[in-house]
């Protein structure tokens, strides 16, 4: 069966990245700008896993990933943060907030890959 992944992220470039990075791994990709978006998309149809940017317009992943988590419940689905943010406070925040994971931007496949793989993911 097909693994289902959200990637949550304002920029065009980091969702194309991750999109072949993902698809060369056998998962179903589906797009979103923001937070809002992403609710919705998972109200529609709830993803294996979510691959969430920071900050975004509308809605910011920190938001998206609370919200998440008060509808879906505590680990579903896995939530990867993909973030320029590095602050050991911020990493916590989203950790605690229900976030499965961390990557730092810029990432390139093994990253994710290794990341996706720890989680279980891959």
């Amino acid at each position: 069966m097909t693994r289902t992944c959200l990637i949550v992220d304002d920029s065009r470039v980091v969702r194309k990245v991750a999109r072949r990075i993902l698809e060369a791994h056998g998962y179903t990709v589906t797009e979103v700008e923001n937070g809002q978006q992403a609710l919705t998309a998972c109200r529609t149809s709830l993803p294996d896993c979510v691959l969430l940017d920071w900050n975004m317009p509308v809605m910011n992943g920190l938001d998206f990933l609370k919200q998440l988590r008060v509808e879906f419940g505590p680990g579903n689905p896995p939530v990867v943060f993909c973030t320029t943010e590095n602050e050991i406070s911020a990493i916590l925040q989203a950790l605690e907030a229900g976030a499965q994971e961390y990557i730092m931007k810029p990432f390139d496949e093994e990253i994710l890959v290794g990341k996706f793989a720890q989680v279980g993911l891959l």
